[in-house]
Protein backbone atom coordinates (compact mmCIF):
# COMPACT_ATOMS: atom_id res chain seq x y z
CA UNK A 1 0.00 0.00 0.00
CA UNK A 2 2.98 2.39 0.96
CA UNK A 3 4.60 1.88 -2.27
CA UNK A 4 1.38 2.54 -4.43
CA UNK A 5 0.63 5.48 -2.59
CA UNK A 6 4.11 6.40 -3.49
CA UNK A 7 4.32 5.52 -7.57
CA UNK A 8 1.06 7.22 -7.51
CA UNK A 9 2.85 10.73 -6.27
CA UNK A 10 5.33 10.07 -9.02
CA UNK A 11 2.72 9.73 -12.10
CA UNK A 12 0.81 12.36 -10.66
CA UNK A 13 2.51 14.89 -12.71
CA UNK A 14 2.69 13.56 -15.70
CA UNK A 15 -0.91 11.77 -15.33
CA UNK A 16 -2.37 15.24 -14.81
CA UNK A 17 -0.51 17.16 -17.82
CA UNK A 18 0.23 14.35 -20.57
CA UNK A 19 3.24 13.48 -22.46
CA UNK A 20 4.26 14.67 -25.92
CA UNK A 21 7.11 13.28 -28.03
CA UNK A 22 10.01 15.11 -29.40
CA UNK A 23 9.02 17.96 -31.69
CA UNK A 24 8.97 17.38 -35.34
CA UNK A 25 11.93 18.19 -36.98
CA UNK A 26 10.65 21.14 -38.95
CA UNK A 27 8.85 22.89 -36.11
CA UNK A 28 12.26 22.83 -33.89
CA UNK A 29 13.25 26.58 -35.15
CA UNK A 30 10.23 27.32 -33.49
CA UNK A 31 12.01 27.65 -29.62
CA UNK A 32 8.91 27.02 -27.91
CA UNK A 33 9.78 27.36 -23.61
CA UNK A 34 6.06 26.81 -22.75
CA UNK A 35 3.19 24.99 -24.11
CA UNK A 36 -0.58 25.37 -23.72
CA UNK A 37 -2.02 22.12 -22.32
CA UNK A 38 -5.94 21.51 -22.68
CA UNK A 39 -6.97 17.81 -21.80
CA UNK A 40 -9.60 16.20 -23.40
CA UNK A 41 -11.84 13.36 -23.22
CA UNK A 42 -11.39 10.98 -25.95
CA UNK A 43 -15.15 12.37 -27.25
CA UNK A 44 -13.57 16.00 -27.31
CA UNK A 45 -14.93 17.46 -24.01
CA UNK A 46 -12.48 19.67 -22.17
CA UNK A 47 -11.46 18.02 -18.55
CA UNK A 48 -10.13 20.75 -15.98
CA UNK A 49 -8.90 24.14 -16.76
CA UNK A 50 -6.39 24.74 -19.28
CA UNK A 51 -3.17 25.48 -18.12
CA UNK A 52 0.65 26.91 -19.09
CA UNK A 53 3.12 24.47 -18.68
CA UNK A 54 7.07 24.39 -19.48
CA UNK A 55 7.71 22.52 -22.69
CA UNK A 56 10.64 20.47 -20.41
CA UNK A 57 7.37 19.19 -17.66
CA UNK A 58 5.50 17.14 -20.46
CA UNK A 59 8.32 16.51 -23.49
CA UNK A 60 8.81 12.50 -23.04
CA UNK A 61 12.71 12.84 -23.05
CA UNK A 62 12.68 15.32 -19.64
CA UNK A 63 9.99 13.54 -17.79
CA UNK A 64 12.32 10.56 -18.29
CA UNK A 65 15.08 12.23 -16.71
CA UNK A 66 12.39 13.62 -13.54
CA UNK A 67 11.51 10.55 -13.27
CA UNK A 68 14.81 8.52 -12.70
CA UNK A 69 15.68 11.46 -10.46
CA UNK A 70 12.36 10.93 -8.87
CA UNK A 71 12.61 7.65 -8.20
CA UNK A 72 15.80 7.65 -6.87
CA UNK A 73 14.54 9.66 -3.98
CA UNK A 74 11.50 7.76 -3.05
CA UNK A 75 13.14 4.27 -3.30
CA UNK A 76 16.45 2.57 -2.79
CA UNK A 77 19.16 2.60 -5.73
CA UNK A 78 18.72 -0.84 -7.04
CA UNK A 79 14.53 -0.93 -6.87
CA UNK A 80 14.66 2.22 -8.46
CA UNK A 81 16.43 1.15 -11.28
CA UNK A 82 14.07 -1.67 -11.75
CA UNK A 83 11.16 0.73 -11.56
CA UNK A 84 12.51 3.11 -14.35
CA UNK A 85 14.03 0.20 -16.67
CA UNK A 86 9.40 -0.93 -16.41
CA UNK A 87 8.90 2.42 -16.73
CA UNK A 88 10.65 4.17 -19.59
CA UNK A 89 9.69 1.80 -22.47
CA UNK A 90 5.70 2.28 -21.13
CA UNK A 91 5.91 6.13 -21.62
CA UNK A 92 3.49 6.87 -24.79
CA UNK A 93 2.74 9.66 -25.86
CA UNK A 94 -1.07 11.47 -24.86
CA UNK A 95 -0.13 14.93 -26.02
CA UNK A 96 -0.26 16.39 -29.78
CA UNK A 97 0.74 19.69 -31.58
CA UNK A 98 -1.97 22.10 -32.50
CA UNK A 99 0.34 23.92 -35.01
CA UNK A 100 -2.55 26.02 -36.44
CA UNK A 101 -4.16 27.48 -33.17
CA UNK A 102 -0.28 27.91 -31.70
CA UNK A 103 0.88 29.97 -35.01
CA UNK A 104 -2.91 31.69 -34.50
CA UNK A 105 -1.92 32.34 -30.98
CA UNK A 106 1.40 33.60 -31.83
CA UNK A 107 0.50 35.84 -34.30
CA UNK A 108 -2.49 37.44 -31.93
CA UNK A 109 0.24 37.96 -29.66
CA UNK A 110 2.67 39.32 -31.87
CA UNK A 111 -0.24 42.11 -33.22
CA UNK A 112 -1.06 42.78 -29.41
CA UNK A 113 2.38 43.63 -28.63
CA UNK A 114 2.97 47.23 -28.60
CA UNK A 115 6.67 48.11 -30.51
CA UNK A 116 9.80 49.23 -28.29
CA UNK A 117 10.02 52.04 -29.48
CA UNK A 118 13.73 54.51 -29.04
CA UNK A 119 14.43 57.96 -29.75
CA UNK A 120 17.88 59.17 -31.45
CA UNK A 121 18.37 62.85 -31.25
CA UNK A 122 20.10 63.85 -34.48
CA UNK A 123 23.90 65.47 -33.23
CA UNK A 124 23.52 64.07 -29.84
CA UNK A 125 23.02 60.71 -29.87
CA UNK A 126 25.66 57.80 -31.15
CA UNK A 127 24.17 55.02 -33.52
CA UNK A 128 27.61 52.98 -33.75
CA UNK A 129 30.67 54.21 -30.93
CA UNK A 130 33.74 54.35 -32.67
CA UNK A 131 36.43 51.62 -31.70
CA UNK A 132 33.72 49.31 -30.41
CA UNK A 133 33.06 46.33 -32.54
CA UNK A 134 29.57 46.72 -34.34
CA UNK A 135 27.13 43.63 -33.78
CA UNK A 136 24.36 42.30 -36.16
CA UNK A 137 21.72 44.95 -33.46
CA UNK A 138 23.87 47.57 -34.03
CA UNK A 139 24.06 47.25 -38.34
CA UNK A 140 20.38 46.45 -38.21
CA UNK A 141 19.88 49.71 -36.39
CA UNK A 142 22.09 51.81 -39.23
CA UNK A 143 20.47 50.18 -42.00
CA UNK A 144 17.10 51.47 -40.55
CA UNK A 145 18.84 55.12 -40.40
CA UNK A 146 19.87 55.32 -43.87
CA UNK A 147 16.43 53.84 -44.56
CA UNK A 148 14.84 56.48 -43.16
CA UNK A 149 17.27 59.19 -44.76
CA UNK A 150 16.45 57.86 -48.22
CA UNK A 151 12.85 58.18 -46.90
CA UNK A 152 13.10 61.71 -46.15
CA UNK A 153 14.25 62.88 -49.37
CA UNK A 154 11.95 64.93 -51.22
CA UNK A 155 11.63 63.77 -55.59
CA UNK A 156 14.05 66.38 -56.22
CA UNK A 157 17.00 64.92 -54.01
CA UNK A 158 16.47 61.67 -55.42
CA UNK A 159 16.57 62.47 -58.63
CA UNK A 160 19.72 64.83 -58.71
CA UNK A 161 21.41 61.82 -56.55
CA UNK A 162 20.29 59.21 -59.90
CA UNK A 163 21.42 61.94 -62.38
CA UNK A 164 25.20 62.54 -60.15
CA UNK A 165 25.29 58.73 -60.21
CA UNK A 166 24.71 58.63 -63.90
CA UNK A 167 26.80 61.28 -65.00
CA UNK A 168 29.82 59.70 -63.13
CA UNK A 169 29.76 56.56 -64.78
CA UNK A 170 29.03 58.87 -68.27
CA UNK A 171 32.36 60.82 -67.94
CA UNK A 172 34.55 57.41 -66.64
CA UNK A 173 33.54 55.79 -69.91
CA UNK A 174 33.66 58.60 -72.11
CA UNK A 175 36.96 59.26 -70.71
CA UNK A 176 37.90 55.04 -71.56
CA UNK A 177 36.38 56.06 -75.29
CA UNK A 178 38.71 58.54 -75.87
CA UNK A 179 41.69 57.02 -74.73
CA UNK A 180 40.78 54.09 -77.02
CA UNK A 181 39.72 56.36 -79.55
CA UNK A 182 43.58 58.19 -79.64
CA UNK A 183 45.66 55.05 -78.00
CA UNK A 184 43.55 51.36 -79.32
CA UNK A 185 41.73 52.66 -82.30
CA UNK A 186 41.52 48.84 -83.53
CA UNK A 187 39.05 47.77 -80.26
CA UNK A 188 36.77 49.75 -81.55
CA UNK A 189 37.28 49.15 -85.66
CA UNK A 190 35.42 46.26 -85.86
CA UNK A 191 32.31 45.47 -84.03
CA UNK A 192 32.83 42.51 -82.63
CA UNK A 193 36.00 43.11 -80.66
CA UNK A 194 33.52 46.25 -79.53
CA UNK A 195 30.62 44.31 -78.76
CA UNK A 196 33.20 41.83 -76.70
CA UNK A 197 34.50 44.64 -74.87
CA UNK A 198 31.51 46.48 -73.77
CA UNK A 199 29.92 42.91 -73.12
CA UNK A 200 33.14 42.12 -70.81
CA UNK A 201 32.82 45.89 -68.61
CA UNK A 202 28.93 45.09 -68.28
CA UNK A 203 29.18 41.31 -67.19
CA UNK A 204 32.35 42.42 -64.79
CA UNK A 205 30.11 44.87 -63.08
CA UNK A 206 26.97 42.16 -62.92
CA UNK A 207 29.04 39.41 -61.39
CA UNK A 208 30.52 41.72 -58.71
CA UNK A 209 27.33 42.70 -57.44
CA UNK A 210 26.03 39.50 -57.59
CA UNK A 211 28.67 37.67 -55.59
CA UNK A 212 29.43 40.20 -53.17
CA UNK A 213 25.94 39.28 -51.82
CA UNK A 214 27.43 35.79 -51.01
CA UNK A 215 31.29 35.98 -49.65
CA UNK A 216 32.63 39.26 -48.25
CA UNK A 217 34.93 39.97 -51.04
CA UNK A 218 34.24 38.31 -53.86
CA UNK A 219 33.45 40.57 -56.31
CA UNK A 220 37.46 41.27 -56.69
CA UNK A 221 37.43 37.72 -58.25
CA UNK A 222 35.38 39.43 -62.09
CA UNK A 223 37.44 42.53 -60.84
CA UNK A 224 40.72 40.44 -61.41
CA UNK A 225 39.59 38.34 -64.27
CA UNK A 226 38.39 41.43 -66.36
CA UNK A 227 41.99 43.26 -65.88
CA UNK A 228 44.20 40.06 -66.75
CA UNK A 229 42.02 39.59 -69.96
CA UNK A 230 42.41 43.19 -71.05
CA UNK A 231 46.07 43.20 -70.34
CA UNK A 232 46.14 40.18 -72.51
CA UNK A 233 44.13 41.59 -75.37
CA UNK A 234 45.22 44.93 -75.28
CA UNK A 235 47.63 47.48 -73.80
CA UNK A 236 48.87 47.24 -69.79
CA UNK A 237 47.95 50.97 -70.13
CA UNK A 238 44.13 50.45 -71.08
CA UNK A 239 44.04 47.54 -68.98
CA UNK A 240 44.75 50.12 -66.05
CA UNK A 241 42.40 52.27 -67.28
CA UNK A 242 39.27 50.42 -67.62
CA UNK A 243 39.77 48.65 -64.76
CA UNK A 244 40.57 51.62 -62.35
CA UNK A 245 37.07 52.67 -64.13
CA UNK A 246 35.33 49.52 -63.52
CA UNK A 247 35.96 49.24 -59.84
CA UNK A 248 34.89 52.91 -59.36
CA UNK A 249 31.81 52.00 -60.68
CA UNK A 250 31.67 48.53 -58.62
CA UNK A 251 32.59 50.76 -55.37
CA UNK A 252 29.76 52.95 -55.69
CA UNK A 253 27.50 50.66 -56.71
CA UNK A 254 28.23 47.84 -53.73
CA UNK A 255 28.76 50.89 -51.31
CA UNK A 256 32.17 50.16 -50.54
CA UNK A 257 33.96 52.59 -48.10
CA UNK A 258 37.23 54.39 -49.08
CA UNK A 259 39.81 51.86 -47.66
CA UNK A 260 38.15 48.73 -49.73
CA UNK A 261 38.14 51.06 -52.87
CA UNK A 262 42.00 51.41 -52.40
CA UNK A 263 42.62 47.88 -52.09
CA UNK A 264 41.13 47.06 -55.08
CA UNK A 265 42.16 49.08 -56.91
CA UNK A 266 46.01 48.60 -55.66
CA UNK A 267 44.98 44.88 -56.76
CA UNK A 268 43.81 45.15 -59.59
CA UNK A 269 46.84 47.32 -60.58
CA UNK A 270 49.14 44.70 -59.10
CA UNK A 271 47.74 42.12 -61.61
CA UNK A 272 48.06 43.89 -65.04
CA UNK A 273 51.32 45.18 -64.13
CA UNK A 274 53.15 41.86 -63.75
CA UNK A 275 50.91 40.37 -66.64
CA UNK A 276 53.20 40.90 -69.28
CA UNK A 277 54.30 37.66 -71.11
CA UNK A 278 52.64 34.52 -70.83
CA UNK A 279 55.11 31.82 -71.77
CA UNK A 280 54.20 29.27 -69.23
CA UNK A 281 50.91 27.76 -67.99
CA UNK A 282 51.77 28.70 -64.17
CA UNK A 283 52.29 32.23 -65.31
CA UNK A 284 48.97 32.92 -64.59
CA UNK A 285 48.30 31.62 -61.10
CA UNK A 286 51.83 33.39 -60.20
CA UNK A 287 50.06 36.56 -61.24
CA UNK A 288 47.26 35.40 -58.85
CA UNK A 289 49.83 34.82 -56.18
CA UNK A 290 51.65 38.25 -56.43
CA UNK A 291 47.73 39.90 -56.61
CA UNK A 292 47.16 37.72 -53.71
CA UNK A 293 50.15 39.04 -51.79
CA UNK A 294 48.87 42.83 -52.48
CA UNK A 295 45.67 42.25 -51.41
CA UNK A 296 46.91 41.03 -48.21
CA UNK A 297 49.63 43.86 -47.46
CA UNK A 298 47.18 46.27 -48.72
CA UNK A 299 44.54 45.68 -46.42
CA UNK A 300 46.71 45.61 -43.41
CA UNK A 301 48.47 49.11 -43.92
CA UNK A 302 45.02 50.72 -45.69
CA UNK A 303 42.93 48.95 -42.58
CA UNK A 304 45.67 50.42 -39.92
CA UNK A 305 45.37 53.61 -41.41
CA UNK A 306 41.80 53.70 -40.64
CA UNK A 307 42.03 52.20 -37.61
CA UNK A 308 40.24 49.00 -37.80
CA UNK A 309 41.18 46.04 -35.66
CA UNK A 310 44.23 43.36 -36.45
CA UNK A 311 41.66 40.82 -36.38
CA UNK A 312 39.31 41.87 -38.70
CA UNK A 313 42.37 43.08 -40.93
CA UNK A 314 44.37 39.95 -41.46
CA UNK A 315 40.58 38.28 -42.02
CA UNK A 316 39.62 40.59 -44.43
CA UNK A 317 43.00 40.78 -45.93
CA UNK A 318 43.39 36.27 -46.46
CA UNK A 319 40.16 36.23 -48.11
CA UNK A 320 40.88 38.75 -50.44
CA UNK A 321 44.29 37.00 -50.83
CA UNK A 322 42.10 33.53 -51.42
CA UNK A 323 39.83 35.13 -53.98
CA UNK A 324 42.72 36.44 -55.90
CA UNK A 325 44.73 33.08 -56.13
CA UNK A 326 40.84 31.54 -57.19
CA UNK A 327 41.12 34.23 -60.04
CA UNK A 328 44.45 33.29 -61.46
CA UNK A 329 43.44 29.75 -61.38
CA UNK A 330 40.10 30.32 -63.20
CA UNK A 331 42.00 32.84 -66.27
CA UNK A 332 44.18 29.74 -66.85
CA UNK A 333 40.76 27.92 -67.55
CA UNK A 334 39.63 30.79 -69.60
CA UNK A 335 42.93 31.49 -71.54
CA UNK A 336 41.90 29.74 -74.69
CA UNK A 337 38.04 31.46 -74.84
CA UNK A 338 40.27 35.11 -74.26
CA UNK A 339 42.24 34.25 -77.10
CA UNK A 340 39.41 32.84 -79.47
CA UNK A 341 37.61 35.74 -78.53
CA UNK A 342 39.64 38.73 -78.95
CA UNK A 343 42.02 36.93 -81.40
CA UNK A 344 44.92 37.77 -80.00
CA UNK A 345 47.58 35.13 -79.19
CA UNK A 346 49.89 34.93 -75.97
CA UNK A 347 53.48 34.14 -75.74
CA UNK A 348 52.24 30.53 -74.67
CA UNK A 349 50.38 30.03 -77.93
CA UNK A 350 53.03 31.29 -80.22
CA UNK A 351 55.78 29.49 -79.01
CA UNK A 352 53.34 25.82 -79.66
CA UNK A 353 52.45 27.54 -83.36
CA UNK A 354 56.63 27.86 -84.06
CA UNK A 355 57.09 24.52 -83.32
CA UNK A 356 59.62 23.65 -86.39
CA UNK A 357 57.05 19.96 -86.51
CA UNK A 358 53.76 22.59 -87.63
CA UNK A 359 52.77 20.76 -90.95
CA UNK A 360 52.75 23.89 -92.80
CA UNK A 361 56.61 24.37 -91.74
CA UNK A 362 57.46 20.36 -92.50
CA UNK A 363 55.74 21.15 -96.00
CA UNK A 364 57.66 24.36 -96.50
CA UNK A 365 60.53 22.65 -95.85
CA UNK A 366 59.92 19.73 -97.90
CA UNK A 367 58.57 21.73 -101.31
CA UNK A 368 60.86 25.16 -100.82
CA UNK A 369 64.10 24.34 -98.40
CA UNK A 370 65.74 27.95 -99.51
CA UNK A 371 62.83 29.52 -98.60
CA UNK A 372 62.62 27.99 -95.71
CA UNK A 373 66.36 28.73 -94.76
CA UNK A 374 65.39 32.44 -95.72
CA UNK A 375 62.37 32.44 -93.35
CA UNK A 376 64.94 31.12 -90.02
CA UNK A 377 67.58 33.99 -90.88
CA UNK A 378 64.49 36.54 -91.31
CA UNK A 379 63.08 35.16 -87.52
CA UNK A 380 66.62 35.97 -85.95
CA UNK A 381 67.07 38.93 -87.21
CA UNK A 382 63.27 40.61 -86.83
CA UNK A 383 63.46 39.03 -83.00
CA UNK A 384 65.70 41.33 -82.22
CA UNK A 385 65.11 44.20 -83.95
CA UNK A 386 61.70 44.06 -82.96
CA UNK A 387 62.69 43.93 -78.95
CA UNK A 388 65.54 46.73 -79.44
CA UNK A 389 61.80 49.05 -79.99
CA UNK A 390 59.87 47.33 -77.18
CA UNK A 391 57.89 45.35 -79.50
CA UNK A 392 56.48 41.49 -79.07
CA UNK A 393 59.54 39.82 -80.59
CA UNK A 394 58.30 36.00 -80.10
CA UNK A 395 55.36 37.66 -82.55
CA UNK A 396 57.48 38.85 -84.75
CA UNK A 397 59.91 35.57 -84.99
CA UNK A 398 56.96 32.88 -85.60
CA UNK A 399 55.31 35.85 -88.12
CA UNK A 400 58.60 35.48 -90.31
CA UNK A 401 58.11 31.59 -89.85
CA UNK A 402 55.46 31.98 -92.02
CA UNK A 403 55.30 34.65 -94.27
CA UNK A 404 56.61 32.90 -97.06
CA UNK A 405 54.45 29.76 -96.83
CA UNK A 406 52.81 31.13 -100.43
CA UNK A 407 55.85 30.16 -102.26
CA UNK A 408 56.02 26.69 -101.70
CA UNK A 409 53.37 26.44 -104.53
CA UNK A 410 55.87 27.48 -107.01
CA UNK A 411 58.99 27.32 -105.62
CA UNK A 412 61.01 27.14 -108.73
CA UNK A 413 60.07 30.88 -109.45
CA UNK A 414 61.73 32.59 -106.11
CA UNK A 415 65.67 33.18 -106.42
CA UNK A 416 66.40 31.61 -102.78
CA UNK A 417 65.01 27.84 -104.29
CA UNK A 418 66.40 28.30 -108.12
CA UNK A 419 69.77 26.55 -108.39
CA UNK A 420 72.44 28.11 -110.67
CA UNK A 421 71.63 29.02 -114.04
CA UNK A 422 68.18 28.29 -113.75
CA UNK A 423 65.31 31.12 -114.06
CA UNK A 424 62.27 30.23 -115.01
CA UNK A 425 61.36 34.10 -115.36
CA UNK A 426 63.41 34.22 -118.57
CA UNK A 427 60.76 32.80 -120.16
CA UNK A 428 57.99 35.04 -119.10
CA UNK A 429 57.48 39.01 -119.58
CA UNK A 430 58.20 41.33 -116.33
CA UNK A 431 54.71 41.40 -116.04
CA UNK A 432 53.43 38.04 -115.67
CA UNK A 433 56.58 37.27 -113.59
CA UNK A 434 55.48 40.07 -111.32
CA UNK A 435 51.94 38.16 -111.31
CA UNK A 436 53.60 34.90 -110.14
CA UNK A 437 55.97 36.70 -107.38
CA UNK A 438 52.69 38.70 -106.26
CA UNK A 439 50.95 35.85 -105.89
CA UNK A 440 52.57 33.99 -103.39
CA UNK A 441 50.96 36.58 -100.68
CA UNK A 442 47.45 35.75 -101.33
CA UNK A 443 49.15 31.77 -102.40
CA UNK A 444 50.27 32.22 -98.18
CA UNK A 445 47.06 33.79 -96.23
CA UNK A 446 44.87 31.22 -98.18
CA UNK A 447 47.46 28.47 -96.94
CA UNK A 448 47.02 29.90 -93.50
CA UNK A 449 43.27 30.10 -93.15
CA UNK A 450 42.92 26.65 -94.80
CA UNK A 451 45.37 25.58 -91.73
CA UNK A 452 43.87 27.50 -89.04
CA UNK A 453 46.35 30.19 -88.59
CA UNK A 454 45.62 32.77 -85.99
CA UNK A 455 44.97 36.40 -87.84
CA UNK A 456 47.82 37.72 -86.46
CA UNK A 457 50.25 35.66 -88.22
CA UNK A 458 47.81 35.96 -91.24
CA UNK A 459 48.13 39.65 -90.99
CA UNK A 460 52.00 38.99 -91.35
CA UNK A 461 51.51 37.11 -94.68
CA UNK A 462 49.49 40.03 -96.04
CA UNK A 463 51.45 42.58 -95.05
CA UNK A 464 54.96 41.94 -94.99
CA UNK A 465 55.56 43.23 -98.62
CA UNK A 466 52.98 46.07 -98.12
CA UNK A 467 52.33 47.71 -101.44
CA UNK A 468 55.82 48.11 -102.46
CA UNK A 469 56.76 48.16 -106.37
CA UNK A 470 58.46 44.61 -107.59
CA UNK A 471 61.57 47.01 -108.43
CA UNK A 472 63.63 44.17 -110.91
CA UNK A 473 60.82 43.40 -113.35
CA UNK A 474 59.19 46.96 -113.40
CA UNK A 475 63.14 48.52 -114.55
CA UNK A 476 62.81 45.07 -116.71
CA UNK A 477 59.51 46.48 -118.37
CA UNK A 478 60.70 49.80 -118.67
CA UNK A 479 63.55 48.66 -120.85
CA UNK A 480 61.57 46.63 -122.71
CA UNK A 481 59.28 49.97 -123.51
CA UNK A 482 62.57 52.20 -124.17
CA UNK A 483 63.25 49.63 -127.24
CA UNK A 484 60.09 49.65 -128.37
CA UNK A 485 58.66 53.06 -127.79
CA UNK A 486 55.01 52.26 -129.45
CA UNK A 487 54.28 49.56 -127.04
CA UNK A 488 51.91 50.80 -124.11
CA UNK A 489 53.14 52.74 -121.20
CA UNK A 490 53.99 50.77 -117.83
CA UNK A 491 51.70 51.01 -115.25
CA UNK A 492 53.75 51.62 -112.06
CA UNK A 493 50.81 50.37 -109.53
CA UNK A 494 50.66 46.98 -111.55
CA UNK A 495 53.78 45.85 -110.48
CA UNK A 496 53.29 47.31 -106.61
CA UNK A 497 52.06 44.22 -104.30
CA UNK A 498 48.11 44.79 -102.84
CA UNK A 499 49.03 44.67 -99.43
CA UNK A 500 47.74 46.50 -97.18
CA UNK A 501 50.82 48.08 -95.89
CA UNK A 502 52.01 47.64 -92.11
CA UNK A 503 49.39 48.14 -89.88
CA UNK A 504 51.38 47.05 -86.53
CA UNK A 505 55.12 47.79 -85.38
CA UNK A 506 55.41 44.05 -85.40
CA UNK A 507 54.46 43.81 -89.65
CA UNK A 508 57.29 47.21 -90.05
CA UNK A 509 60.01 45.10 -88.71
CA UNK A 510 59.51 42.00 -90.48
CA UNK A 511 58.82 44.38 -93.64
CA UNK A 512 62.80 45.91 -93.32
CA UNK A 513 63.90 42.32 -92.23
CA UNK A 514 62.68 40.50 -95.01
CA UNK A 515 64.15 43.11 -97.58
CA UNK A 516 67.29 43.51 -96.08
CA UNK A 517 68.29 39.83 -95.34
CA UNK A 518 67.28 39.49 -98.96
CA UNK A 519 69.59 41.78 -100.77
CA UNK A 520 72.53 41.14 -97.85
CA UNK A 521 72.46 37.78 -99.53
CA UNK A 522 72.76 38.98 -102.97
CA UNK A 523 76.21 41.38 -101.86
CA UNK A 524 79.49 38.95 -103.04
CA UNK A 525 81.14 40.72 -100.39
CA UNK A 526 78.74 41.37 -97.18
CA UNK A 527 81.38 43.76 -95.64
CA UNK A 528 79.48 45.54 -92.70
CA UNK A 529 80.11 48.40 -94.34
CA UNK A 530 77.99 47.58 -97.20
CA UNK A 531 75.36 45.55 -95.14
CA UNK A 532 75.22 49.14 -93.32
CA UNK A 533 74.69 50.70 -96.64
CA UNK A 534 72.47 48.46 -97.66
CA UNK A 535 70.25 48.47 -94.44
CA UNK A 536 69.85 52.62 -94.57
CA UNK A 537 69.10 52.41 -98.33
CA UNK A 538 66.14 49.81 -97.89
CA UNK A 539 65.09 51.81 -94.49
CA UNK A 540 64.84 55.07 -96.51
CA UNK A 541 63.42 53.61 -99.83
CA UNK A 542 60.41 52.03 -97.57
CA UNK A 543 60.45 55.40 -95.20
CA UNK A 544 59.70 58.05 -98.34
CA UNK A 545 57.46 55.04 -99.99
CA UNK A 546 54.66 55.61 -96.95
CA UNK A 547 54.86 51.87 -96.12
CA UNK A 548 55.10 53.06 -92.48
CA UNK A 549 52.84 54.99 -92.68
CA UNK A 550 50.17 53.38 -90.67
CA UNK A 551 52.07 51.12 -88.31
CA UNK A 552 53.13 53.52 -85.73
CA UNK A 553 56.87 53.18 -86.13
CA UNK A 554 59.03 56.56 -85.51
CA UNK A 555 61.59 57.34 -86.83
CA UNK A 556 63.86 56.60 -83.96
CA UNK A 557 62.09 53.29 -83.66
CA UNK A 558 63.25 52.97 -87.59
CA UNK A 559 66.74 53.87 -86.79
CA UNK A 560 66.99 51.11 -83.30
CA UNK A 561 65.23 48.78 -86.27
CA UNK A 562 68.44 49.41 -88.62
CA UNK A 563 71.55 49.29 -86.04
CA UNK A 564 70.00 46.00 -85.01
CA UNK A 565 69.39 44.72 -88.27
CA UNK A 566 73.04 46.10 -89.14
CA UNK A 567 74.85 43.88 -86.10
CA UNK A 568 72.54 40.41 -86.91
CA UNK A 569 73.44 40.82 -90.45
CA UNK A 570 77.19 41.69 -90.09
CA UNK A 571 77.20 38.56 -87.08
CA UNK A 572 75.67 36.42 -89.97
CA UNK A 573 77.16 37.23 -93.25
CA UNK A 574 80.44 38.22 -91.77
CA UNK A 575 83.54 36.99 -93.46
CA UNK A 576 86.44 34.46 -92.76
CA UNK A 577 89.84 35.40 -92.15
CA UNK A 578 91.86 34.88 -95.25
CA UNK A 579 95.43 33.23 -94.17
CA UNK A 580 98.42 33.35 -96.43
CA UNK A 581 98.30 30.73 -99.33
CA UNK A 582 94.40 30.03 -98.67
CA UNK A 583 92.21 29.64 -101.70
CA UNK A 584 89.00 31.24 -101.62
CA UNK A 585 86.55 28.38 -101.31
Amino acid sequence: EVFGEQMAQVMAPFEQWGLLEALPAEHENMNFEEIFVRVQEAGGENLGTPAVRAISDVRIEDVANQLQNTLNEKFSVELAQRIYAWLRPRLMTTLTLDLPTTRENQEKEANDTPPVTKTFHAGEDTLAKSGKPIENADIELLDLEYRAQLAEQDLGASIRRTLAVLGMYVALYTLCGFYIYLREPKAIDELLRFVSLLTLVLLTVVLAKITSGYFWGTDLIPLLLLAMTLAIAYQQELALLISACVTLVIVVSIGHDMAQALVLTATVAGAVLVLKQIRTRGKLLSVGFVAACVALFTTIGVGTLFGQPWSLLLHHGFLLALWSVIAGSLMTVLLPTVERVFEVQTDLSLIELGDPAHPLLQELIRRAPGTYNHSITVASLAESAAESIGARGLLVRVGAYFHDIGKMLKPGYFIENQSQGDNRHDSLVPAMSTLVIIAHVKDGADLARQNKLPEQIIDFIQQHHGTTLVEYFYRQANQQRDKDPESAEVDESSFRYPGPKPQTKEAGVLMLADAVESASRALKEPTPARIENIVEEISSKRLLDGQFDECGLTLEEVRKIGESLVKSLTAVYHGRVKYPGQETA
